[in-house]
């Protein structure tokens, strides 16, 4: 079987001097191999090819056959690596957090381990009746939320 830290090393060298960072390596015990990449612009596909042809370029298929994807983190899915929280800093996100508890707001600010989501919601206010909209912030830690990831809106 190809070993999980190969690949990585290859993909850290093709990476290097280039503004794209690894999202995630996975193997699968048929040999499937598949490498997600991103960048604050998107991913362009012909610098999956570029990638996916130094992958194959540095790994041998006479010791063992494999399947290579490359692509983009998925527009939509859960963050897996801080650098994608520190991207999408002033876009609307989702937050399931470890009590099962669902927010929506702006990603507000990121801070190594810790990210604040800023969400409009009702607050009773001293002196009001009735509740009134505000922006409050909520302070998470990337590793202790269930998930995290960019709303896409057609807006």
């Amino acid at each position: 079987m190809i070993d999980k830290n190969v690949v990585k090393k290859l993909v850290d060298e093709w990476l290097e001097g280039k503004e794209y960072f690894l999202v995630d390596i996975q193997l699968s015990p048929d040999s499937r191999i598949v490498v997600e990449i991103d960048h604050a612009d998107g991913v362009w596909i012909e610098d999956c090819v570029e990638l996916s042809k130094y992958i194959e370029e540095h790994l041998s298929r006479d010791e063992e056959d494999y399947e290579l994807e490359v692509g983009s983190a998925g527009l939509g899915q859960p963050f897996k690596v801080p650098q994608q929280y520190v991207n999408f800093i002033g876009k609307e996100v989702e937050v399931l957090d470890k009590d099962g508890r669902k927010v929506k707001g702006i990603l507000k600010s990121v801070d190594g381990n810790d990210f604040v989501v800023s969400v409009n919601e009702k607050v009773q206010v001293e002196g009001k009746k009735r509740p009134v909209k505000m922006d409050v912030d909520h302070e998470y830690k990337m590793d202790e939320v269930k998930y995290t990831k960019y709303i896409i809106s057609f807006k």
